[in-house]
């Protein structure tokens, strides 16, 4: 008997006892906030609230639970934030501190709201189920094409650059500009005058050097002029067609008109008669 008496004094048996007798002294949480009065109960049941959305956030991580499982426990947490949020309302009206912008919002932050659904979240898995996903995945609104005249409203002087110059930076940089751009044509046109300048001496002491030749260039073309006419008039041009004599063109006048009046005076048949007999005569 000693031996389990004992045992019965050590720590760990101390420990079991105290938390069985805890666990049968433990209340149960009012399902309507407002039936606590307490502040510190309130407190006590908060926090009680925060460990279970906790587990259940964490269980729902897991996909391999099934939809069915996904939905339950989705549908459990938002109770529990929503029965939470209650309490932190109580709290406050009980004077105690305003846990809903001094307390964390981790729990808050991990489910996604679908839009439409008045504050309904989807943690972990739930979000990946089918026609939660899709809820998710909406298209962008189309964007709305403006009008001409909704356009034309917000052009103005600014847009076409005529109030550049009202800031007073660009204009004296403009002017630095024109000075170095004028200055720079000046001294083009400086260079070039002295380059024609130049120019046109050497030009002259080229013409003056080359005189002579030209002039003998002119006497050899005369010269060459003169022997190919020379040339020209030496030839004899022989023809290679037959030219006819005039009693020979005569002749084939004197034939033509008797064709002429043969066809206009004679009939059809008396011209192939005539033909023919000039066929048998050979003529």
């Amino acid at each position: 008997m000693a031996r389990n008496s004992e045992k019965a004094m050590t720590t760990l048996a101390r420990w079991r006892a105290a938390h069985i007798g805890d666990n049968k002294e433990q209340e149960r949480r009012p399902y309507i906030a407002s039936e606590c009065n307490d502040l510190r109960k309130a407190e006590k049941y908060r926090r009680q609230i925060i460990g279970e959305v906790s587990r259940k956030v964490a269980q729902i991580q897991n996909a391999g639970l099934g939809e069915f499982r996904l939905r339950d426990l989705n549908d459990e947490i938002n109770k529990l934030l929503r029965e939470k949020g209650h309490w932190e309302d109580h709290i406050k009206d009980l004077n105690g501190p305003d846990y809903r912008k001094i307390g964390p919002k981790m729990l808050d932050q991990e489910g996604k709201e679908a839009p439409g659904n008045r504050g309904y979240k989807y943690f972990g898995a739930a979000k990946e189920l089918p026609g939660v996903k899709e809820l998710f995945e909406q298209e962008p609104p189309p964007m709305v094409r403006k009008t001409r005249a909704e356009m034309m409203k917000d052009i103005d002087a600014d847009y076409y650059g005529y109030r550049d110059e009202d800031d007073g930076i660009i204009v004296p940089i403009e002017q630095e500009v024109e000075k170095e751009a004028i200055t720079q044509a000046v001294r083009e046109w400086k260079e070039q005058q002295e380059a024609r300048a130049q120019g046109s001496q050497v030009d002259q002491e080229e013409e003056e050097e080359e005189e002579p030749v030209l002039y003998q260039q002119e006497e050899i073309e005369e010269d060459e002029i003169e022997t190919s006419k020379a040339e020209e008039e030496n030839q004899h041009f022989i023809a290679h067609v037959p030219v006819p004599s005039q009693k020979e063109i005569e002749e084939a006048l004197v034939q033509r008109k008797k064709l002429e009046l043969l066809q206009r005076y004679a009939s059809e048949s008396l011209q192939t008669e005539e033909g023919e007999s000039k066929e048998m005569m050979g003529l």
